[in-house]
């Protein structure tokens, strides 16, 4: 009985561990070196090149990437661009699938999740040149 109660205790712990907002930390280490892929209501929403030194680049998958950096405030994982000064912070956590993003600038608007692999790299066609 005690291996069954305390098998029990296991199974509903687990999830609770998923919702632990991951710290800059384990953020850095999850994402460092990598390109993820975020999906957002089952569609492509967009990816993220997670660089050394927190840097980042951004794309909706148009070929336009927007390079940036991340920065911890508050237990948020915050996000500028060179483009957008304006901070977009976010909560991340650690689900069997990959990461689910929340925003925290508005929390009832958008939720990502990591998609599987994609098989697919980040495309950066570079600036816009002509008249």
């Amino acid at each position: 009985m005690k291996h069954i109660l305390a098998l029990l205790a296991l199974i509903t712990a687990a999830p609770l561990a998923a919702q632990s907002p991951m710290t800059a930390e384990q953020f850095d280490a999850y994402t460092r070196g990598k390109t993820l892929f975020y999906n957002s209501n089952g569609q492509t929403y967009g990816a993220e090149r997670y660089l050394e030194d927190r840097r980042v680049e951004w794309s909706f998958l148009d070929g336009e990437c927007k390079p940036g950096q991340w920065y911890e405030d508050n237990g948020q994982i915050c996000f500028t661009y060179d483009d957008n000064p304006d901070a977009q912070c976010w909560t991340f956590q650690l689900g069997t699938g990959g990461l689910i993003a929340r925003f925290e600038n508005n929390p009832t608007t958008t939720e990502l999740y990591e998609a599987e692999d994609m098989d697919e790299e980040l495309l950066c066609l570079g600036p816009k040149i002509g008249v």
